[in-house]
């Protein structure tokens, strides 16, 4: 018989997998981006909250993996780096498709993101990127402007961003504050509290943020150099 815990560790690890966290995994099946959050697992009273079958059935959908497979994931040895046959992910997906660009001056201003750092209301240009839809949900360009990233990237490279996938230590970044600050950097070291940011331009000092004044972090997964 299956118990709470197992049916959301096995949606936990699926988004894992994925390189997701729980909010981007509902994002990428269509759901609202709170679904899968874990203060949503229990009520007000305590009560357990189960997914619902179709929620289930839109991430299986949207990641094209079997019940058997999320149904593998509940066994403590399942092999994360396993991918189903034709779903393998890479930073060179071959579908092409186009995805909505912004330059980092505009990306600070207001209405151009939803409140989970996905693209949101008008304004967007496109441009096109070798991406497949069902593997990168939710993708993004960012033009760089100016030379504050130098040397890595200059001006009128254009980054691809993730929003929505788990981010690790050393990961290439864009962080945006709750003043509307972009930035590119460099994830050092992440806490329960705040963030270390690593400069790319060594003539612009390292940044630590507290979380609560950070609006959304996404992970860069191409740049057009």
């Amino acid at each position: 018989m299956l118990s709470h815990d197992q049916i959301w560790e096995a949606l936990d690890r699926l988004a894992e997998r994925h390189e997701l966290t729980p909010s981007g995994l509902a994002r990428r099946a269509g759901l609202d981006p709170t679904s899968f959050n874990k203060s949503k697992r229990l009520s007000a009273d305590g009560r357990l909250r189960w997914p619902s079958t179709e929620s289930i059935a839109k991430v299986l959908d949207a990641t094209g993996a079997s019940m058997e497979e999320l149904l593998a994931f509940m066994r403590p040895d399942a092999d994360l780096s396993k991918q189903p046959a034709g779903q393998q992910e890479s930073a060179f997906p071959q579908q092409g498709g186009s995805i909505p660009l912004l330059g980092f001056a505009q990306a600070g201003a207001g209405g151009f993101f939803d409140d989970g750092g996905f693209p949101a209301g008008q304004g967007w240009d496109v441009v096109e990127f070798p991406a497949a839809p069902a593997q990168k949900a939710g993708v993004y360009a960012l033009e760089v402007q100016g030379e504050s990233m130098m040397p890595l990237y200059r001006d009128g490279d254009v980054l691809i961003v993730e929003p929505g996938a788990q981010v690790r230590r050393n990961d290439r970044v864009v962080v945006r504050t709750n003043e509307g600050e972009v930035m590119a950097k460099v994830l050092l070291r992440q806490s329960p509290r705040s963030i270390e940011l690593l400069s790319l331009n060594p003539e612009h000092p390292n940044r630590t943020l507290e979380l609560s004044d950070v609006d959304w972090i996404a992970r860069i997964i191409w740049a057009s150099q």
